[in-house]
Parts: C-alpha cells; structure tokens; sequence
C-alpha cells in the first residue's frame, strides 16, 4: 500500500462528533494521490466542509490519524504548503482584486517582489484583466471565484483545497477553471475539489471519492468505480411485431436469453448486450444484420458520476469502505 509520503492526503480514522452527539464525521478514510485531482462529492450534512476544515486546521477532529503532505493532520506548517479557496468566502469590499491577491499572499509570507509578479501572472490566468483594479464590492459572483482561485495559488501551493470553486461561475468561466486546474496538475500539483456541480467533476478528476453519512461511501477512479456496470445498446427499427426475429437471433439456453442480455420496448426496441467488449457484439450484429433487421444505433453505455453518486446515497454508506 505504501506509506504516508506515498499520498498528498491520507486520512484514517477520522471522526467528528459536536455537540449533542451530532456526528458529522464517523471514522473516514480517505486517500488523495499526489499529483492528482481528486473530487470529493456528497449530500449536505455529509460532512465535506467539516473534512475540509479539519485539513485545514479550523475545526479540531474528535480523532484522526494520518497526513497532509507527509506531515500528520494537525500540524500548521503544513499550511505554508496549501491553497484554500472555502466555500461562500468574503473579501473585503473595499480592496481591488489585485490588492486582495497582494493582501492574502503576505498572510502566506510570499515576499513582495514575489507578489507583484505572481498577482499579474495569476490575474491573466483567471480572465481578470479587465477587472484586476476595480474594488471586490463591484464584482459578481463569478468574478469572485476567479479571484478566489487567484487567491489560493498565490503561494504556489503544493496542494489546492477548492470547496465548490466554480459556484456561481457561467460555463466560461467554468471552462476555464477547469483549463486552470488541469495545468496545475500537469505542473504535478494535487487539486483536492469539494462540488455540487458533478459533471465537473467527471470531467476533470482523475479519483474521486462519495462521502455519505460521515463515511466513504466509494473511493476509485471512473474506471474502477463503473468496473462491471458497462454495457452496450442495439437499438432495431421497427415495432413489437419484430421481437421474435430479434429473439431468434439471439443464441438462447433452454429457451432463456443467456445472462447479461435483455430485450425492452421503449418506443423502439432495444437489445441490452451487458458487457464493455466490442469484440463481443460482433457475432450478434451479424446475425441481426443476416435477418434483414434494420441497426439504428449501437451505444456504449456506462454510468455517469451521477447515477454512481445516486446508487451511493440511496444505499447505507460501507463502513470501512476500502481507498484505492
């Protein structure tokens, strides 16, 4: 498995309990990879923004064993080394957006030479040019996350805790946040992202993990996480009347389709094949073909992080789920 320098975030054990028994963490575990972007995603009252805040040093835990970058969980140094961009943030309205750069990186003892040259590069980065002067007080939402993002990578942070960065962001600005968030992963950062938005994460994140009930409901890449539920789609023209044709031309065992097959009416047929090998359908397209029937379409199909995302909040969340 490896040791703790082997991970960005290696989390055990973690648990929150306030007042009035209320537990909002109850023994996690969690593993981010170095290098990587990791998206955590779950129901309100999961307990994400209690995590983050216990990565963050805000809020102490009731336990927790294990690291931030190498270092145990706890230990303030290791904020030196991190970017936080939190949730429903506020800067003070009377700043410019470069200002508020050049404020939050002396927080984190960035030299200001070092400043003056990171707010410009940072501010280009984000889009905000044409408003790097104007006070926060005039900005919009939108306007708010890019300089928040700006903000959490003034100190060229080793690792990036985002909690829902592209809220209130249109799909421009979105697109280019996730440009952002890519580049720095290829600059071997590791982007820890907390969202609502899943099909942002779906399309940026290399793992990510479902935190449900204060646990870690699954943990994985898309891959790993979909492994057996993929499978294929045919879809013939024509109506009910060609269901025997159809049957016909798929080889059965005493009587019954073989495991994995299915035939539905939804307005048009459609041949259920559950596997992800194309190799597989080839014998069956054949053999439609060879009857004269009519292929539409034929779609890979596989769950997106949403149907997963679903699965994992209608189901009591695994204790002890296992990191991968």
């Amino acid at each position: 498995m490896g040791g703790d320098n082997d991970w960005a975030i290696n989390l055990r054990n973690v648990r929150k309990v306030y007042k009035g028994r209320v537990e909002a963490l109850r023994g996690m575990e969690m593993r981010v990879r170095g290098g990587e972007i990791f998206g955590l995603l779950g129901p309100n009252g999961a307990g994400k923004s209690t995590l983050v805040k216990i990565m963050m040093t805000v809020v102490r835990p009731t336990s927790a064993e294990g690291t931030i970058l190498g270092s145990p969980v706890g230990y303030k140094p290791t904020l030196a080394r991190v970017g936080y961009l939190p949730e429903n943030h506020r800067f003070p309205r009377y700043l410019t957006g470069r200002q508020v750069l050049e404020f939050f990186a002396a927080l984190s003892n960035v030299d200001r030479a070092t400043r003056k040259r990171r707010s410009a590069e940072l501010i280009e980065v984000v889009g905000m040019s044409g408003a790097a002067d104007r006070r926060i007080g005039t900005y919009s939402k939108g306007m708010m996350q890019r300089i928040g993002l700006a903000q959490a990578l003034m100190n060229d942070p080793d690792l990036v805790l985002l909690d829902e960065p592209t809220d209130g962001v249109d799909p421009v600005g979105r697109r280019d946040i996730r440009q952002v968030l890519m580049s720095m992963r290829e600059r071997g950062k590791t982007i820890f992202v907390n969202s609502h938005i899943l099909s942002e994460l779906e399309l940026i994140c290399d793992r990510v993990a479902i935190l449900f009930m204060g646990q870690v409901a699954k943990q994985g890449s898309m891959n790993e996480l979909v492994a057996g539920r993929e499978h294929y789609e045919i879809e013939i023209c024509g109506d009910a009347a060609l269901q025997p044709a159809i049957w016909a031309c798929i080889p059965q065992q005493n009587g019954q389709l073989p495991g994995g097959i299915s035939v539905g009416m939804t307005g048009v047929t459609t041949v259920r094949v559950g596997t992800s090998d194309a190799a597989v359908l080839q014998p069956l397209i054949d053999r439609f073909r060879a009857a004269g029937l009519a292929i539409r379409r034929v779609q890979p199909v596989r769950p997106s992080l949403e149907d997963l995302f679903m699965d994992a909040v209608r189901t009591p969340a695994a204790p002890g789920a296992t990191p991968q």
